[in-house]
């Protein structure tokens, strides 16, 4: 992990970044050269919930160059524990905001995740919002483990490629594994984004601006999924605000 350039709060063991969009667009500005083979996490409520009860998981967050406030709460808890101007930073806003800023800089783009069928998409979205944006590739890997000859392939396809910017949407925890696992040998900075392809993508809308203000975006998203998401809301989030109330307490 660099030397940090910016304050942190810690959350349930997990270093959260005190930050905004324009701060942290600023980081990756001044330190894409040095920070090339480090990654950055995109952290919510279930991702430091999973890290708080794994200890791998943990070192594999706290191991990265930033972890981001994707989840309101986050940010929250940070505002009110001695750092008033903490903001959260999605993962899906932090991605369109780079690639809006392609041009200016020259910044190339790789994408690993997702489905060829998402890619696809993707693809002709970038092209049409984003022309200035590079996109150096993008590589949908098979939905199992892959085998040490595969990764390796994997690898040295994003390396021949030469991005700036690998966007890594496999879900967490994995995409996070995958970074850590990866770290110093992809040769650009890592950014573990989640479903923002299938945001950008068209595939999954995003929340209403006003459910984003006030925390209810992971709402908004359970009544898209609510089959695939309803255990995962209701044991993180409980278990969140019941560690966040003992917090007060002490």
């Amino acid at each position: 992990m660099p030397e940090q350039q910016f304050p942190t709060c810690e959350i349930m063991g997990v270093r959260v970044a005190v930050t905004d969009m324009d701060a942290t667009l600023r980081l990756l500005r001044d330190n894409l050269e040095r920070w090339r083979g480090e990654y950055i996490c995109v952290a919510n409520v279930h991702t430091t919930v999973t890290a708080h009860r794994d200890e791998e998981y943990r070192r594999v967050q706290n191991g990265s160059a930033m972890v981001l406030p994707d989840g309101g709460p986050l940010s929250k808890y940070s505002r009110t524990h001695g750092y008033p101007q903490a903001k959260r930073v999605t993962g899906p806003d932090l991605m369109r905001r780079v690639l809006a800023e392609s041009a200016k800089h020259g910044w190339t783009h790789y994408f690993y995740g997702s489905t060829p069928e998402t890619l696809e998409k993707l693809g002709e979205v970038l092209a049409q919002r984003y022309p200035g944006a590079k996109v150096a590739g993008m590589y949908s890997p098979p939905f199992r483990a892959l085998t040490p000859e595969e990764d390796e392939a994997d690898v040295a396809r994003i390396n021949a490629a030469a991005p700036d910017f690998v966007w890594v949407g496999l879900g967490a925890p994995k995409q996070e594994r995958w970074m850590a696992a990866h770290h110093g040998q992809v040769h650009a900075l890592m950014l573990g984004v989640g479903a923002a392809f299938d945001y950008e993508a068209g595939n999954i809308q995003r929340a209403p601006g006003w459910m984003q203000r006030h925390n209810l975006e992971w709402f908004y998203r359970l009544m898209q999924d609510p089959r695939r998401l309803f255990g995962r809301y209701f044991s993180t989030n409980l278990r969140f605000l019941a560690w966040a109330a003992r917090q007060k307490k002490s």
